[in-house]
This record gives structure tokens, C-alpha cells and sequence, in this order.
């Protein structure tokens, strides 16, 4: 079976590294997300960072993912966070060959040796005590290499926490108070509000610098409407303003065409 190369530029010379042979990874195994709280909290995420976010200001490219396979080593099984956030990649130019109509196996997870580097953001919503947040999955994040690990915990089934946040200090993680993350530009907190036909829940929400929420593409859209019609409204209030002082100097003998 041939094998693909994977090239590395280096001074002074190039070298080839063969491709890994991944044929024996799963990459999709069709198993449906856990619950729809978790579904839409996952899309919440990644949906005002697509519509509100402008990426990190030094203009890094960024990638960012929900429920996809996260693969770091080839005989290790895959860690499937529900978020993953990672900068200073890019996607496949090309996910499905528009020639063939294929889809590359080495484009559909996140393989670690693929884009070069383990992702810098990690959340995972939790759903009951089975999924090893805070034991067998934060040892795992902290051995990928994982920058920070956020653990929701919606209906506290691990404890009095809703919010866990974890920073990586050589090998291994260290909770922190800090909800701000300078080396992604990108804070988060939680949030209590409707999110689509759901009435208010609580919900983990992106930040800015200044604490503001990082609009979902609905939320943007309204606070446009706002100013559109808050701006209509002021003209409206100029031209009544204007019209009365015009009509005060006609009263008063005065043809404001003169002044």
C-alpha cells in the first residue's frame, strides 16, 4: 500500500515524514449527542464565535469544532470533546474533493499530527457522573497538551460548581478563578437568557476584554435594529426641533430665509 509523505521545510534541507496510516481509526461512529440542553449549548458556542467574534488580535487563523474526534496519538483512542478551540490553523482548503466527491479521512476529526498542534481551548458540558470530567478526561487534556479546559456542569452532577476552569502548567492542569484568557483573546462566564425557542436557562457564554457578551448572529442583528431605529427616531426629533424654531422666528416677523 503506498503511502503519502508529509513534507517539513528546515534549514538547511527538506525532510520527508510518511504520512501515519490511519485506516484503522474511527473517525464517525454516528452516535447521537447525549442530550438537547448539551446540543444547543454546544451551538451557542460555536455559533456567536462565527457570527460575533473577530478571532484573536494578533489575526491568527483559528478552527474551532463540537462533538468531533480528537486523536493525539495513533494506538489511542480519541477523546470527543463537546468544544474545541484551536489558533493558528486553518481547515482543508478542500474537506470533500469537489473531483472525486470523497471525503479524505485525514479532514474529518481532529488529528493532532494534521494541524500541528493540540487544540488551546477544551470545554465539556457534563451530563451526569459517567463522563470523567474532572478525573480520567482532565489527565487526558493535560497529556494532549490542551491550554485550558472548561468543565459546565448545568445540573451539578459533580458537585456545587456550576463553572470549572483549568490552566496548563507543564504537564498538567491547575484550577483557576481567572475568566479571561489573554493568549486566546476570549473570556467566558455564565450567563442566564433565552437561547432560540427556550425560555431563560443558564448558559456558558464567550466574552470580550470588557466583559461583554460575544453576540449570537440574532443578538447582533437586534442591537442593529436598535441603533437603525434609534438613529430614525433622532432624525425624526432634529426635523420636529428644526421645524418649531423656524415656525417661533415666522411668528416673530422673522423670514428665516433672510438670516
Amino acid at each position: 500500500m503506498s503511502q503519502e509523505s508529509m513534507t517539513f521545510i528546515r534549514e538547511p534541507g527538506i525532510d520527508e515524514i510518511p504520512r501515519p496510516d490511519i485506516s484503522h481509526l474511527v473517525t464517525e461512529d454516528d452516535t447521537p449527542v447525549d442530550n438537547i440542553f448539551s446540543e444547543k449549548q454546544m451551538r451557542l458556542l460555536a455559533s456567536s464565535l462565527y457570527s460575533g467574534w473577530t478571532g484573536p488580535s494578533d489575526g491568527r487563523p483559528y478552527v474551532l469544532m463540537t462533538n468531533v474526534a480528537l486523536y493525539y496519538g495513533l494506538q489511542s483512542p480519541p477523546l470527543v470533546p463537546d468544544f474545541l478551540l484551536s489558533l493558528g490553523v486553518t481547515p482543508p482548503a478542500e474537506p470533500i474533493d469537489p473531483r472525486t466527491h470523497t471525503y479524505p479521512k485525514e479532514h474529518r476529526s481532529y488529528f493532532v499530527w494534521e494541524y500541528g498542534k493540540p487544540p488551546d481551548l477544551v470545554v465539556e458540558i457534563v451530563s451526569n457522573r459517567k463522563g470523567g470530567e474532572l478525573r480520567g478526561k482532565l489527565l487526558d487534556y493535560a497529556l494532549v497538551g490542551v491550554g485550558y479546559y472548561i468543565v459546565f456542569d448545568p445540573m451539578q452532577a459533580l458537585g456545587e460548581d456550576f463553572l470549572r476552569i483549568f490552566t496548563r502548567h507543564g504537564n498538567s492542569f491547575r484550577e483557576t478563578t481567572e475568566h479571561w484568557f489573554p493568549e486566546i483573546d476570549l473570556g467566558i462566564r455564565l450567563w442566564t437568557g433565552a437561547w432560540e425557542e427556550w425560555p431563560p436557562q443558564q448558559w456558558l457564554r464567550w466574552v470580550n476584554r470588557e466583559g461583554n457578551l460575544i453576540p449570537t448572529s440574532v443578538e447582533a442583528q437586534a442591537e442593529a435594529n436598535h441603533r437603525a431605529a434609534e438613529a430614525v427616531k433622532a432624525a425624526a426629533e432634529e426635523r420636529r426641533q428644526r421645524e418649531e424654531l423656524l415656525a417661533k422666528l415666522r411668528a416673530a416677523g422673522i423670514d428665516p430665509e433672510n438670516l
